[in-house]
């Protein structure tokens, strides 16, 4: 019988439903300093935990299954994201 703990898995940035939100408003665009529009997102509007991982770019391997990881492609634009 698996182990269960309440609220260790619940927690917001885990929730399959947040990650695809989060793919919707980021994947293809570019991230700025400045506003969001149709091209660009506004890292300002991230959340507070939040990496960005530029193509190639080694990373950590610890778990923080409340951070948003960004991750570019080699153009700048955003690729895909996840919580890890």
């Amino acid at each position: 019988m698996p182990l269960v703990v309440p609220g260790l898995m619940s927690s917001g940035g885990s929730d399959t439903n947040q990650q695809e939100d989060w793919m919707n408003k980021l994947v293809g665009k570019k991230l700025t300093d400045s506003t969001s529009d149709t091209t660009s997102f506004a890292k300002q509007d991230l959340p507070k935990e939040h990496r960005v991982i530029e193509h190639g770019s080694m990373v950590t391997q610890d778990f923080k299954p409340d951070r948003l990881n960004v991750h570019l492609a080699e153009d700048g634009t955003v690729r895909h994201v996840d919580f890890k």
